[in-house]
């Protein structure tokens, strides 16, 4: 069973998704962590994201896997790298990019498929594009003030104001939404739930009824 958590920044996907996974004994697979990677090889090669054919080649030549919790690139354990700042800003030109995310996107159902297919998978476009069969579909929201609040706990975002992580989330939002492939947008079969004035452990309780109801058919 195959587990889609999809959503913006900030709302709490990569928290949900690693506790849902830990209470079904289940792999756990940050999507994003992928295209951050490639985004950092990107930088380090010195290419622009205008300069696709460079792009995809990087890409094409990049080993990338999720082990436990953490990215690797070409061997090595960046999973710290692809959170700076630098990234963060490059990786949506990048993850737009048509042949960058068929090739991404084939990687990260090979990784299912070697875990048995049984994963809880987040990321932006799990539950439209990646696994759209998927029995359990989760689109996750948050008002964008709480959204800002939580991203500026988490380590890419030290020394950025509330306010400048806020315009960088709408940023981010129109940037995602907007795009021709794979745009974030909820599956017409997706569960909504606004995250807000919700603990961590009610939305995982959820989307673990909805994973029990699922498993009942």
């Amino acid at each position: 069973m195959v587990i889609a958590i999809d959503g913006p920044g900030g709302v709490g996907k990569s928290t949900v998704s690693r506790a849902v996974a830990d209470a079904l004994g289940f792999a756990y697979l940050d999507t994003g962590s992928y295209y951050r990677a490639v985004t950092l090889a990107t930088l380090e090669a010195g290419v622009a994201a205008d300069e696709i054919p460079a792009v995809l080649e990087i890409a094409r030549a990049a080993d990338l896997d999720f082990i436990g919790r953490s990215m690797f690139l070409n061997g090595e354990n960046v999973s710290d790298g692809v959170r700076t700042p630098e990234v963060t800003a490059a990786v949506s030109p990048i993850s737009a990019i048509k042949v960058v995310r068929v090739l991404v996107v084939d990687r990260q159902r090979e990784w299912v498929h070697r875990h048995d297919g049984r994963a809880v998978v987040e990321g932006r476009d799990i539950g439209t594009v990646v696994f759209p069969e998927a029995p359990v579909k989760v689109f996750l929201t948050a008002d964008p003030a709480v959204r800002a609040t939580r991203r500026s706990l988490d380590a890419e975002a030290a020394g950025m104001a509330v306010t400048e992580i806020a315009r960088a989330l709408e940023r981010r939002d129109q940037i995602d939404s907007t795009r021709d492939v794979s745009p974030l947008v909820a599956a017409d079969d997706a569960v909504g739930i606004d995250t807000t004035h919700l603990t961590v452990d009610e939305v995982v309780s959820i989307i673990l009824s909805l994973a029990a109801l699922a498993g009942e058919h």
